[in-house]
């Protein structure tokens, strides 16, 4: 039995309680987005009938902060610190000879839809897409794995069109292109929750191997296979892979579609992975992310963090604690608690940690008697302790994300960062209200049954 079999994990969500069932049949088209937006991917959910499949499919395993921390065995605000280890002592993944995913083996459909419950789920998309498919693609001069979640449109001749966001990936399909060769490329599906987290790790910063982080996190070594018709190594305990090659010269339009921030992704001409064998386990399970939820956000925005500490604690030594909100579509907007020890650390730390990234927006600095996972908390704070005409920063016409739309009407963005923190000469008066005993009371024992 391996730690990274997902079947094995959903057993464990049963057993805490954290996975919803849904008994009633779905259909692929809209009603399960639906459902998942409802859900907003902060609980696991396993559709036991999907309308014109016998495929279940299963959702929501990334979308929630304790979810993560009882895995990892520590509290929502030190998962950070556990990511970071993992990506210091890495454990190489183990290649076996015989894997579940491979129990069965096809050749492609002419249509993916023939095969996989793949939905459609807002109302502009251009079709139906695959949102959980994890990418791997050999990195020929390392020999490691380049592994990524790809959104792909389901097209009627039997391909996929792949965006391609990662600098690095693009770059690797561009390299091949230029040779005249197709980039072999496998989709897999219905994977362990680490690999979905462990593939969001930032590549620029990081360059070892990611399913080498996943393993880490877990304490044992991702068990893979080599692909029937590819040079590339899979998830040995996924329960579908997808091979392919990714044709050169060859773009296909792809969009709109739903995307992260809320608002649709334009169509684009992006390229095609052209199927050459699917393997999967008995009686496979689906795998989605529903767009735009908490699952979409948080794996990214947990990595971001280990980013953001880092950047801030360099100028700022104590720092106590980050936070990028899923409300912010887990990169936007950013939350840091400090134990404020000299004027002026409070506005260092903004310049910090919009420097951190350039996709985040905008930053609220508190002291660290805040609870900065808490809205109200911080939302108190910056009620009570701030002046606008002393304590905002804004910087103007710098980076911005794509994702995000006001930024693409000039193609820069503004940025801005709230010192919430006091002056210390005054900090008597920002003393909080504290009732001795309040942390010991237990309701239950006051309220009559």
């Amino acid at each position: 039995m391996s730690k990274f079999d997902l079947r094995e994990y959903k057993k464990v969500l049963e057993q805490k309680g954290r996975l919803i069932t849904i008994g009633k049949e779905v259909s692929i088209v809209h009603e399960m987005a639906a459902v998942l937006k409802k859900i907003n991917g902060e609980t696991g959910v396993f559709f036991a009938k999907i309308k014109g499949y016998d495929m279940p499919a299963i959702s929501g395993l990334t979308g929630n902060r304790q979810d993560w921390a009882d895995y990892f065995g520590t509290s929502i605000n030190l998962i950070r610190e556990k990511i970071k280890e993992a990506m210091e002592n890495p454990i190489p993944w183990q290649v076996v000879d015989k894997a579940p995913c491979q129990e069965v083996e096809i050749d492609p459909p002419a249509n993916l839809l023939d095969f996989i419950p793949a939905p459609k789920f807002s109302e502009k998309d251009s079709g139906h897409f695959l949102t959980a498919g994890l990418v791997f693609v050999k990195e020929e001069e390392t020999g490691n794995m380049h592994m990524s979640v790809r959104r792909m449109q389901v097209n009627d001749d039997g391909t996929l069109s792949v965006l391609i966001e990662s600098p690095g990936l693009w770059n690797r399909y561009v390299e091949a292109e230029k040779q005249g060769k197709d980039l072999e490329m496998a989709v897999v599906l219905g994977v362990h929750p680490l690999l979905i987290l462990a593939s969001q790790i930032n590549s620029y910063l990081y360059k070892g191997d990611k399913m080498a982080v996943a393993g880490a996190m877990a304490g044992e070594a991702v068990p893979v296979v080599k692909c029937k018709t590819i040079d590339v190594m899979v998830p040995a305990y996924a329960e579908i892979v997808i091979e392919g090659k990714m044709l050169a010269h060859v773009r296909k339009t792809e969009g709109p579609f739903g995307e992260l921030a809320g608002y649709y992704g334009p169509a684009s001409e992006q390229p095609i992975l052209k199927i050459t064998r699917i393997t999967h386990r008995q009686n496979p399970w689906f795998q989605v992310i529903g767009p735009g939820t908490a699952e979409h956000k948080l794996p990214s925005a947990l990595n971001r963090e280990v980013v953001l500490y880092d950047t801030v604690k360099q100028v700022v030594p104590g720092v106590k604690d980050v936070h990028i909100t899923v409300a912010g579509s887990g990169r936007f907007h950013g939350i840091i608690s400090i134990n404020k020890q000299f004027e002026g650390e409070g506005k260092t730390a903004i310049l910090a940690a919009l420097s951190s990234n350039k996709d985040m927006k905008h930053v609220v600095v508190v002291n660290d008697d805040v609870d900065i996972f808490d809205p109200a908390d911080v939302e108190w704070a910056i009620s009570s302790r701030v002046q606008a005409d002393q304590d905002v920063v804004i910087i103007s016409e710098a980076r911005g994300c794509p994702l995000e739309p006001s930024n693409n009407i000039r193609g820069v963005s503004a940025k801005m960062g709230i010192d919430a923190t006091y002056p210390l000469k005054y900090k008597e008066q920002f003393a909080r209200i504290y009732i001795p005993g309040i942390d010991t009371i237990n309701l239950d024992e006051y309220i009559k049954k």
